[in-house]
């Protein structure tokens, strides 16, 4: 029998379309896998359906629904033809479900991460944005909005680079 942890390492391979270096898994958008036994079907082979619940980072994700197929052809193409996918909207998903990795990998790419949610309110802009280049907390936001609705655009006043940064929720 297939287990939670194989469907999870198969899901690593799908990827965030808006931003491709992060996978599902990585953002957080995977809340929940269910491996079901249907012993309804009559084909002896398919008697296995894993519901994967995801939760998008917000309501209205013009990415969602390519998440979702991604998911669906991910598991077919690994051999789990009963694939059903869940979309749960509460809770509401939060920059605080990034992985430790996911920060990593956004600031290795010039993306400065989510700055922590504190009492569990979200300031924006931060009081304090550190640059992924330098480290130097002496930055400004320029424009709330960046390539994505979910990053805005920032500069360093430090060594003079423009950086975009993941916006908290």
């Amino acid at each position: 029998m297939v287990s939670k942890e194989e469907i999870l390492k198969l899901l690593e391979q799908v990827r965030d379309p808006e931003i491709p270096l992060l996978s599902v898994i990585d953002m957080g958008i995977i809340r929940d896998v269910l491996i079901e036994n249907c012993p309804d079907h009559s084909d002896a082979s398919d008697t296995t359906r894993v519901v994967v619940k995801i939760t998008p980072t917000y309501s209205g994700c013009p990415a969602m629904h390519l998440i979702e197929e991604e998911v669906l052809a991910t598991l077919h193409a690994n051999g789990f033809p009963s694939v059903k996918v869940e979309v749960v909207l509460s809770p509401a998903w939060t920059t605080e479900w990034l992985s430790a990795a996911a920060r990593e990998k956004l600031k290795a790419s010039a993306i400065a991460p989510p700055a922590a949610i504190e009492n569990g309110l979200v300031q924006f802009p931060p009081k304090k944005i550190a640059c992924p280049f330098c480290n130097s907390k002496k930055t400004e936001l320029r424009s709330e909005f960046g390539s994505t609705a979910c990053k805005s655009l920032c500069f360093c006043k430090e060594c003079n680079q423009p950086f975009e940064y993941f916006k908290s929720l």
